[in-house]
């Protein structure tokens, strides 16, 4: 499948504002069990290579992987200072386990080899949400194999269904959305701002 026309749009404003150490944060918004929002905060990992899936992390331990793995759906809001764009995702998400989707496993193991000692270190914490721990030991556990995930790492990707794209600068500002038709192709729309 051929990249999405907005993929390079996203890939010019991460350039432009790459000064901005938080321009790699985008606010995850999920389905909890009981139909309310879940929305947080992660980290931007890159596009799945060749593709035009959003890489993200996760503990398999998290709430977000449960709400995922019942309501695989999410929408991603993604503001840009420098350049006054904001980017709304709408898709469906997937989540690469230790014992999932095996075609895409070289992409969560390479995930864990880019991460920092620090990173992958958070996957050794005690379980994620539960009340903390008053063991002394607990937030400094050995090192973990840099080569070999741990078994609750797991690789998320966001699989675009529509983009949202608003520039705030002009009068008037412009937007648009790209969404993908039943042919798996990407039809754009100038639309009000």
């Amino acid at each position: 499948m051929p990249l999405a026309p907005w993929r390079s749009l996203i890939t010019r404003a991460l350039h432009h504002n790459r000064s901005l150490a938080y321009s790699r944060y985008v606010q995850l918004a999920t389905i909890k069990e009981n139909g309310f929002p879940a929305n947080r905060t992660v980290v931007f990992r890159g596009f799945l290579e060749d593709a035009n899936e959003l890489k993200f992390i996760t503990d398999i331990r998290s709430a977000k992987a449960e709400q995922i793995s019942k309501q695989p759906i999410a929408e991603v809001c993604w503001y840009f200072p420098k350049t006054r764009e904001q980017f709304r995702i709408t898709g469906e998400l997937i989540l690469i386990s230790d014992d999932s989707h095996t075609n895409l496993q070289p992409g969560r193991i390479k995930m864990w080899q880019e991460l920092s000692d620090a990173a992958r270190l958070q996957f050794c914490w005690p379980h994620p949400g539960r009340i903390r721990t008053t063991t002394a030991t607990a937030f400094t556990p050995p090192a973990p194999n840099p080569i070999e995930p741990v078994e609750n790492f797991c690789l998320l990707l966001l699989a675009p269904i529509q983009v949202d794209h608003l520039e705030l600068r002009g009068e008037p500002q412009n937007r648009w959305v790209y969404h993908r038709n039943e042919n798996q192709e990407w039809l754009t729309e100038a639309i009000n701002p």
